[in-house]
C-alpha cells in the first residue's frame, strides 16, 4: 500500500542493480524500485549487473503484485546508430509494463510520439531540471514526474511544485556529482567514455591540488562529494513538495541496500504516524556505521562549500563500489598526425560509400566572447556570429545594454546574440524577460541553454540557437529542439568521430561545433575559489600556461584552469587547447555549417590570430598545416578532444567493461 501524508503520497524510490537483488528490495519497505535494462541506461559500466528483458517483465508482474510500483531506466544519450534499437526497445517496454521509464535524452520522448506509445515518462536528473520554465515544458511534453536537479534546495523544490503541481523526485541518499548534471564531459575528453553515457570514469575523484595567485593550497580531492544523507531531515523532505525519496545505489550490493531502504521506509513509517514526536536519529548510528564516504545534505539547504567534499577512502579504492578505482590522473591525448591520418582515411571512406558531399558552402565562423574587446577583436578578424557569453568570467562582468548597443552599432555583416546562463533560476528569467520585452535589442538572436529558456523566449522574436550543453548527439534530439524553434544547433562536445560524422550526415538543422578554444568540461555550482581561500597556502609555484589569478587543479598530469563567473559558478577548462584546424577540408566537405572558437580566455591578439588562421583555411583549405604551423599552442598543447577516439555511431549500447562507474544518477 502507498504511503499519504495529509492526503499526499510520499514514495520511497529503491535501487537494483540485479534481478537477484530486486526479489529482496522489492520487499524492503520501499513502495517503487527502479532498475535498468540490458542497454541504453546509466550504469552500463559492471559486468553481471543490470537486468534481462525477461527479468525486467518478471519484475514488473512481482512489484505490480505487491502494490509496488518498477520503474526502468532508460536514461542516457542515444548515437545515431542506437534509435533503432531505442524504438525496438520502447516498443518492448510497452508490452512489459513498468510504472515509467526515466529519460535523460528527448530523442526517447520523440519515439514515444511517434510509435504512439503509452508508458509514462520520468526526467531523469540528467535533464538538469532546475526551473520554473523547464518543469512546465516537460509537463506539456506529457512528461509526469521530475528528479530534481542535484543543485536545488528544498525552498526551491516547494515553490515548483506549487507553481506546477508536477510530481517531483529527489535524491536522498548514496553517491552524488560535483557538477550539474549532463554538463561534464571531462571523462569523453580524457578517456573516450561517456558520462552521458554511462560511462564515467570520475576524474572528480581524482587527487588534484589547487594552485593560485602563485601558491599552492592543500585541498586534496577538491571536487570529490560525499554521500547525500537525508535520513534525519524526512519532515523537510515532506514539506519540501517532495513525492518520491530516491536512493542513489544500483551498483551496490544486497546487504546494503535492504539497510538502507529499510531504515528511511521505517523513519517515514515514524514521521507519519507522530509527526510531533519523531525522532529523527534513531538510527542514524547504523547508517553511519556502514557508511562508504562521509555524509552531507549537499544543497538541500544551500550551497554546502567544502561541508560537502569527502576525505574518507579517496584514493585508496575502498571509497568505490567494487573496492576498485575508476581512473587515475591521466594527460588529455596531444593531437599527433597518425591520429589525424585515421581520421581523414575514415571520412573518405565515407564520401567514397556516398556518406559525404564535396561541394558544400563556405562555412561561417562563430565566437563565444567574455568582454566587449574580445567581441571586437573577432569582429575585426573576420568573425560571423558574435556569442556574448551568459556566464561571463570574473574580473569582467555581465554584458551591459550600452555594451550591446555600441557592438550592433559596429558589427556590420556580423550577427550578434546575447548569450544566456547555462543554470537559470527564478531572478534570471525575470532579468532576462524584463531586458527583452522591452524595446527590441539590436541583436540577431539569443543562445539558448536549457528547455525552460527555449519555453520562455521563443515567442519574443529573437531567432534561437542552442548552445553545446543542449547536448544534441542524434538526429531527433536535433529535430526536437527544431520543432521548438530553434534554428541552429551546437553539436555536443563530447561526440566521437563516427558519432559526430553520423550527426552531421542526418542533421535537420544546420550544426556548429567547437573547434577551437578550452572549453568547459565542467561545470559546477561547487566554488573552488571560494574554498581554497579558508586554507594557509603550503608552497610556491607559479600557473603554467595562464594568469596567476585564475585558479588551476593541478595533477602530475597537467593543469585545468578554473573560472568563476559572475554568478559564482566554476567552469573547469581544458588543459590543453582543442584544435580542429587541421580537419578545416574534412570538416567543411562532412557538411559543418558554423565553426566556433571558444574565445573567453584568449588575450585580444592570440583571439585574432585564431579567428583570422581560421578564416584563411576555410578560404583556401589546402593552406590549413600552414595556418597551424604559425599559430603555435599558448596552453599545454593542441589535441583533437572527442575526436580522438572512434565511438560507434553503429550502436555501443549494450557494452560493458570491467571497471564499475557511478558518475551520473537516473
Amino acid at each position: 500500500m502507498a504511503r499519504y501524508f495529509n492526503g499526499r503520497e510520499v514514495e520511497l524510490l529503491a535501487p537494483a542493480g540485479t534481478f537477484e537483488i530486486f526479489r529482496e528490495v522489492i520487499e524492503s519497505k520501499c513502495d517503487a524500485v527502479y532498475f535498468g535494462g540490458p542497454s541504453l541506461n546509466m550504469r552500463l559500466m559492471r559486468k553481471g549487473y543490470n537486468f534481462s528483458r525477461e527479468e525486467i517483465t518478471e519484475a514488473v508482474k512481482i512489484a505490480h503484485t505487491l502494490g509496488k510500483r518498477a520503474y526502468v531506466t532508460v536514461n542516457n544519450l542515444l548515437n545515431e546508430g542506437e534509435i533503432d534499437e531505442a524504438a525496438e526497445y520502447l516498443r518492448f517496454l510497452e508490452q512489459a509494463r513498468p510504472d515509467a521509464i526515466i529519460v535523460q535524452d528527448f530523442a526517447v520522448l520523440a519515439l514515444i510520439r511517434e510509435l504512439k506509445l503509452t508508458i509514462p515518462v520520468h526526467s531523469s536528473v540528467m535533464m538538469n531540471v532546475h526551473n520554473v520554465e523547464m518543469v512546465k515544458a516537460l509537463k506539456e511534453l506529457g512528461v509526469t514526474r521530475v528528479v530534481t536537479s542535484r543543485e536545488m534546495d528544498l525552498h526551491t523544490t516547494r515553490y515548483l511544485q506549487s507553481v506546477t503541481g508536477m510530481e517531483l523526485e529527489y535524491f536522498v541518499h548514496g553517491d552524488m556529482c560535483s557538477v550539474h548534471g549532463a554538463n561534464c564531459y571531462f571523462s569523453s575528453l580524457v578517456f573516450g567514455m561517456s558520462s552521458n553515457r554511462g560511462k564515467c570514469l570520475k576524474p572528480c575523484r581524482w587527487d588534484y591540488r589547487v594552485k593560485k595567485d602563485g601558491s599552492i593550497y592543500p585541498t586534496e580531492y577538491p571536487l570529490a562529494v560525499k554521500d547525500m544523507f537525508m535520513y534525519e531531515h524526512i519532515p523537510e523532505l515532506i514539506h519540501g513538495g517532495i513525492t518520491s525519496f530516491k536512493i542513489e545505489g544500483r551498483m551496490r550490493d544486497k546487504a546494503f541496500v535492504i539497510m538502507l531502504v529499510n531504515a528511511y521506509g521505517d523513519a517515514i513509517d515514524r514521521y507519519i504516524d507522530d509527526p510531533a514526536g519523531f525522532e529523527r536519529s534513531k538510527d542514524t548510528r547504523l547508517l553511519y556505521d556502514n557508511r562508504k564516504r562521509d555524509f552531507s545534505t549537499a544543497y538541500a539547504f544551500g550551497r554546502p562549500g567544502l561541508s560537502n567534499i569527502n576525505k574518507r577512502y579517496e584514493g585508496t579504492g575502498k571509497f568505490y563500489s567494487t573496492g576498485k578505482v575508476f581512473s587515475t590522473p591521466t594527460e588529455e591525448r596531444e593531437l599527433g598526425v597518425k591520429r589525424l591520418d585515421e581520421i581523414r582515411g575514415q571520412w573518405a571512406a565515407l564520401a567514397g560509400a556516398g556518406g559525404g558531399e564535396t561541394e558544400k558552402s563556405l562555412p561561417e565562423i562563430s565566437v563565444h566572447v567574455n568582454n566587449k574587446a574580445q567581441a571586437l577583436a573577432a569582429l575585426e578578424a573576420g568573425a560571423d556570429h558574435i556569442y556574448l557569453s551568459g556566464d561571463v568570467f570574473e574580473p569582467d562582468r555581465p554584458f551591459t545594454k550600452a555594451e550591446i548597443l555600441e557592438l550592433a552599432a559596429v558589427k556590420g555583416r556580423a550577427k550578434l546574440y546575447l548569450g544566456l546562463p547555462r543554470m537559470m533560476t527564478e531572478l534570471h528569467f525575470d532579468i532576462y524577460d524584463a531586458l527583452l520585452s522591452g524595446e527590441r535589442l539590436p541583436i540577431d538572436g539569443l543562445m539558448v541553454t536549457n528547455l525552460g529558456a527555449i519555453r520562455r523566449f521563443a515567442g519574443k522574436g529573437y531567432p534561437l540557437v542552442g548552445d553545446f550543453n543542449l547536448n544534441v548527439y542524434n538526429r531527433l534530439s536535433a529535430e526536437f529542439y527544431a520543432g521548438l524553434g530553434v534554428r541552429r544547433l551546437t553539436a555536443s562536445l563530447e561526440l566521437p568521430l563516427l558519432d559526430f560524422t553520423a550527426l552531421l550526415a542526418h542533421a535537420p538543422v544546420p550544426l556548429e561545433a567547437i573547434v577551437h578554444g578550452s572549453p568547459a568540461l565542467m561545470y559546477m555550482e561547487h566554488d573552488l575559489y571560494e574554498n581554497a581561500e579558508v586554507f594557509e597556502p603550503i608552497g610556491e609555484e607559479d600557473n603554467r600556461f595562464v594568469d596567476n589569478s585564475v585558479l588551476v587543479l593541478m595533477t602530475d598530469k597537467g593543469e585545468n584552469p578554473v573560472y568563476r563567473d559572475a554568478h559564482g559558478r566554476n567552469h573547469l577548462t581544458m588543459a590543453k587547447e582543442l584544435c580542429l584546424l587541421p580537419l578545416v577540408k574534412e570538416l567543411k566537405e562532412a557538411g559543418l555549417a558554423v565553426f566556433r572558437i571558444e574565445g573567453a580566455t584568449y588575450r585580444l591578439e592570440r583571439l585574432r590570430e585564431v579567428v583570422a588562421a581560421y578564416r584563411a583555411a576555410l578560404a583556401e583549405p589546402d593552406t590549413a598545416a600552414e595556418r597551424l604551423a604559425g599559430l603555435p599552442p599558448v596552453y599545454a598543447g593542441y589535441t583533437l578532444g572527442a575526436l580522438q577516439f572512434d565511438g560507434g555511431a553503429e550502436g555501443t549500447a549494450s557494452a560493458e567493461v570491467a571497471e564499475p562507474a557511478a558518475a551520473a544518477r537516473a
